[in-house]
């Protein structure tokens, strides 16, 4: 731990290659705007189109649940068909739950530090607001223009990874706790999204030694997600609908009300089992198989009376890295996706707002 909090100097005066990456244009704070308690809500967060939009009501149909413990060893009982397990899930669902994680501790200590921060007053919590053209900090994010619709919800958006480029002036220092936690968090989710990592490229047939280095300067985003309650729920999204940028995105569940649902042809609702961490494919790790395995759209709905609150850790490949599919696939099939560096994509990322798959779109060779 000694390292670890030697690593978090504070870098406020350190310029980084992200600092001309772009940012969101600010927004009003929606738990501000909930806690007025008016039945009209503002039009900018109305979306006609979600009223007519069908969602599956039958509760049997759940992403697929890895036990990532059969996985430590191989050749261990159950490796085999658990790694198959995977397999399917990445390819057929591009979401899946994972449970046996060995971080059950930490994770409930980030959701404690993450109920507390959303609890503080406005003036509190926006001592970490975003800045322009910063894509950290307390605010929302993908809001480029001033016409577009906005999401019902506020989040805390912060980039651990790489240590050397942290920027504590977006780590909350209230709670007390809350640098620390995080810290430890980010480690965690860390290290089991590279062990889901080295398990992919497995399944996809590739040395892991020949991509490994793609994550040696992994970048890692963690957003914290607060949903206030709507009295219009059903006329606005907590979350438009997209697919994530990244390589793979680890999200949990702070508090019991659901609003994750992911597109197959209607929209399904996630049911989160307890403890577990629900995983799934990101853009990246589409281009990067040439397509074997598909990021899925997903979205996030409120409630009428109760808030929401979750923690989404995405994991990337380095600055220095390319993005596109890995040699090793495309050397007898011709690539479906472009290659670019990786600071012209997060570039193109955060400036781009929440539309689905556009991002996939734009990365295709047409």
């Amino acid at each position: 731990m000694k390292t670890q909090v030697l690593a978090m100097e504070d870098n406020t005066n350190k310029t980084t290659d992200r600092s001309e990456l772009g940012g969101s244009i600010p927004v009003d704070n929606v738990q501000a705007l909930a806690f007025k308690g008016q039945e009209d809500i503002p039009v900018r967060y109305i979306r006609p189109e979600i009223e007519s939009e069908e969602i599956l009501v039958d509760e049997s149909l759940q992403i697929p649940v890895i036990d990532i413990s059969k996985l430590t060893l191989s050749g261990k009982p159950g490796y085999d068909d658990e790694l198959a397990k995977l397999h399917v899930a990445c390819k057929d669902w591009g979401f899946f739950q994972l449970v046996n994680h060995g971080i059950s501790e930490t994770i409930d200590d980030m959701k404690k530090v993450t109920e507390e921060f959303f609890k503080l007053p406005l003036e509190e919590k926006m001592k970490c607001a975003q800045l322009p053209n910063n894509i950290e900090g307390y605010g929302q994010a993908f809001v480029v223009s001033e016409e577009q619709k906005l999401d019902w919800g506020d989040m805390l958006f912060i980039l651990p990874l790489p240590v050397a480029q942290r920027d504590l002036r977006f780590w909350p220092q209230n709670p007390i706790s809350f640098r620390k936690t995080l810290d430890e968090y980010s480690n965690a989710l860390h290290r089991v999204s590279m062990k889901l990592f080295k398990l992919i490229t497995l399944n996809l047939g590739i040395k892991h030694e020949s991509v490994g280095k793609l994550f040696e300067n992994c970048t890692q985003g963690i957003r914290i997600n607060y949903y206030p309650p709507c009295p219009q729920a059903q006329k606005v999204l907590g979350l438009a609908p997209h697919s994530d940028a990244t390589v793979l995105t680890l999200l949990v569940q702070v508090n019991e009300v659901q609003g994750l649902q992911i597109k197959n042809s209607k929209w399904v609702p996630i049911k989160p089992i307890p403890g577990s961490i629900i995983v799934n494919i990101g853009d990246v790790m589409e281009i990067m198989s040439n397509g074997e395995y598909r990021s899925i759209e997903h979205r996030a709905v409120v409630d009428v009376e109760k808030e929401r609150l979750s923690i989404a850790a995405f994991h990337g490949p380095g600055f220095e890295a390319m993005v596109g599919p890995l040699p090793e696939l495309v050397k007898e099939i011709k690539p479906k996706y472009k290659t670019i560096d990786a600071p012209e994509y997060f570039k193109l990322v955060i400036n781009t707002k929440l539309d689905g798959k556009s991002l996939i779109d734009h990365m295709k060779i047409q």
